[in-house]
């Protein structure tokens, strides 16, 4: 019988996932109850950032069967782990009563996560730990926190429900290609992409800073939903043609 993609691998990789997954809930709890100190935050909210870490990390542990070939989890993935641990701290402001120091710890958090971006790539090349569940884990956290900025700046008025594009777009792109098989290909790896990418962050992180109000923070969101937009054009349209 074929092992169920949501059974995690035996040991020793299991031990380190599992354990790596725990030190993480830790982690978050820990540094959520010390944010909830400083910025007068619900009660509720170091359990709402460990619960959505725990369900995300959990999530992506279910694909860790599947491509990561390696005896253990690895330092690499240990820092998309610790991007994800501060991904799930930003996505738990979102409930939390607006305010100029919620906003600084969201752009903290986020210039953290981003800052991290890359090091993890390097550090599983350098260590000969690189694996396809690495190269996705990353993505997937990219992704999430661009999902969270958008939603904060939409909560936090600094542009319209439109802004929610930025984070939805990569989701709906994969969802379509659930449906059309051409737009399921591989995409070739691309500089423009990432830039991109980068740049949206770096445009929400901006948009989020307390100081950066409507219509500046609607003009860089727009634009960055622009910018992005293009590229996944770029990217359908390439499929497109490949197909054919």
């Amino acid at each position: 019988m074929n092992e169920s993609r949501w059974q995690l691998p035996e040991h020793p990789l299991r031990a380190s996932a599992v354990s790596a997954h725990a030190a993480g809930v830790v982690f978050v709890g820990g540094a959520a109850w010390a944010l909830r100190a400083g910025l007068h935050l619900t009660p509720g909210y170091p359990f709402a950032a460990a619960a959505v870490f725990f369900v995300l990390m959990g999530i992506a542990l279910g694909f860790l069967n599947d491509s990561h070939p390696h005896a253990r989890f690895g330092s690499a993935n240990l820092i998309t782990m610790l991007r994800l641990a501060l991904v799930a701290l930003v996505a738990s402001l979102l409930v939390e009563q607006q305010s100029a120091t919620v906003a600084f710890a969201v752009v903290a958090a986020a210039s953290a996560a981003t800052a991290l971006d890359g090091v993890d790539g390097w550090l599983a090349r350098r260590r000969n730990m690189a694996s396809a569940f690495g190269a996705r884990f990353d993505m997937e956290i990219d992704a999430l926190l661009i999902l969270a900025l958008s939603a904060f700046a939409y909560h936090a008025g600094k542009a319209g429900a439109w802004v929610l594009l930025s984070g939805l777009m990569r989701y709906a792109f994969v969802a379509a290609g659930s449906i059309v098989s051409w737009m399921n290909a591989p995409l070739p790896v691309s500089i423009r992409r990432k830039t991109v990418c980068v740049a949206q962050v770096a445009a929400l992180v901006a948009v989020a800073a307390p100081f950066v109000q409507p219509p500046i923070s609607t003009i860089v969101a727009g634009g960055a939903l622009a910018v992005l937009s293009y590229s996944f054009l770029v990217d359908t349209l390439w499929l497109r043609r490949q197909a054919r």
